[in-house]
């Protein structure tokens, strides 16, 4: 990725991109958004479609790959969280995890996603789950300045995996065969959204819980783990009972969405700057983040943990760079969920009073914040390891790492939809890409 140093010196050409884009309609980047997927170099052989690229492949600059990277990962100033809740109703509510507000929107406040991504060069991941923002808003009306700051931020937090692209076969099981003539193709940027579900699960029960809520283990018909202590203590009410699948399924659907609306919006901005590309699914996220690196397909690198329970196993993290709250990266769920309430109300969690916030008079705010009790700790602590001991992973019924799709972004090859298409294939955006982009005459 490009020396920040150099960030303030662009050229003519990518100052006058930039301006361009901050004028792109909105409404017409959603309603021009299409899945374009053929671009420079590029091959269909056969069919009424057949068409081979008299371009060569042509990788996005630096700064296109920068801006779609800050457009789906980027810190744009604070969240304003989740501001009450009915079981502390004198405090600050307590759900959210994060107080980091970005480009796309996370259930509850959780912020959990990262960004992978490969091109011609590298593989990289792109993390700025923890960073704290400085002001509300980081965007201000010269979008040059503003996404210097946003993208310098990303690169900050970037780290480069591989020296090399991703080494996904165009082949079955590692690629749905659609997808088989264009997916990860030399020239494009394969851009893909990670979710943290185990740390998702870990918010969503401790909301659950501190509204009473005992947890159920609907394919068992009893509670999650010996919660009968906790409910003659008054901490949970047994009239109130939420099925265990449930707050899976919400996890599971709440992580799904926050990184398609990454993903969307970086299809969005390549309509504003005039790049083809989708958004789409059908590729083995096993395969992408390492799990046959024994077969010689490396992947991403990520640690995986097999089970003779399961039938694929499990990606848990990225060793030092994106782990999940679970074993093996803590000895047992005790000491992962310890860890998320220190995120919460430690030193440096969200709750704590020297850490900033959005608020006037943040200090004030979270000093009549009451962290977890010991009773509270122990009964999530029970709840988890209930999941953990049952299912061998964290959460139970579903994958640690979160990957439902993915963004692919190439240099559009005009000349095939000229050749196939009606008039009105692409937008005049992606018809002065070029020019204005790429400085070509």
């Amino acid at each position: 990725m490009k020396d920040l140093k150099t960030m303030s010196q662009k050229l003519p050409h990518e100052a006058n991109a930039l301006h361009q884009l901050s004028q792109f309609p909105l409404m017409k980047a959603i309603f021009g958004r299409r899945s374009r997927r053929f671009g420079r170099g590029m091959q269909i052989p056969s069919g009424p479609l057949a068409y081979r690229s008299k371009l060569e492949p042509l990788p996005l600059s630096e700064l296109e790959q920068s801006i779609l990277i800050a457009v789906g990962t980027g810190v744009t100033g604070w969240n304003f969280g989740v501001p009450f809740g009915p079981d502390r109703p004198k405090e600050h509510a307590h759900y959210t995890q994060r107080f980091t507000g970005r480009t796309a929107p996370t259930a509850g406040g959780f912020g959990t996603p990262a960004l992978l991504y490969t091109d011609d060069k590298g593989t990289y991941i792109t993390n700025t789950r923890d960073i704290q923002p400085n002001a509300i808003s980081e965007l201000g009306d010269d979008l040059s300045d503003a996404a210097e700051r946003i993208i310098a931020v990303c690169k900050e937090n970037t780290t480069q995996l591989s020296d090399h692209r991703l080494d996904l076969p165009a082949e079955p099981p590692h690629m749905l065969e659609p997808n088989l003539w264009m997916a990860n193709a030399p020239g494009s940027t394969l851009l893909m959204p990670i979710g943290d579900a185990s740390e998702s699960v870990l918010s969503l029960m401790a909301m659950a819980i501190s509204n009473g809520n005992v947890l159920m283990d609907d394919d068992a018909g009893k509670p999650v783990g010996n919660l009968e202590p906790f409910i003659k203590s008054g901490l949970l009410s047994k009239e109130k009972r939420v099925p265990l699948s449930i707050l899976h399924q919400m996890a599971y659907e709440g992580c799904c969405m926050e990184l398609a609306f990454m993903g969307h919006n970086m299809v969005l901005t390549q309509q504003a700057m005039g790049l083809g590309g989708l958004y789409f699914s059908g590729l083995n996220r096993w395969s992408i983040l390492g799990a046959f690196a024994d077969k010689g397909i490396q992947g991403m690198g990520f640690r995986f943990v097999r089970d003779d329970r399961w039938i694929m196993p499990n990606p848990v993290g990225l060793d030092g760079i994106y782990e999940g709250l679970c074993p093996p990266y803590y000895p047992d769920m005790r000491a992962a969920v310890e860890e998320f309430v220190s995120r919460k109300f430690g030193s440096k969690g969200a709750y704590h009073q020297d850490t900033p916030g959005p608020w006037k008079e943040s200090k004030a705010i979270k000093r009549q914040m009451s962290p977890y009790s010991e009773e509270f700790v122990d009964c999530l602590t029970e709840v988890a390891q209930y999941i953990f001991d049952k299912h061998g992973k964290f959460p139970g019924t579903f994958t640690t790492l979160v990957m439902p799709g993915y963004v692919q972004a190439v240099h559009l090859d005009t000349d095939y939809y000229d050749a196939f298409y009606q008039t009105g294939a692409y937008l005049n955006s992606h018809a002065e890409h070029s020019r204005v982009w790429d400085g070509e005459t």
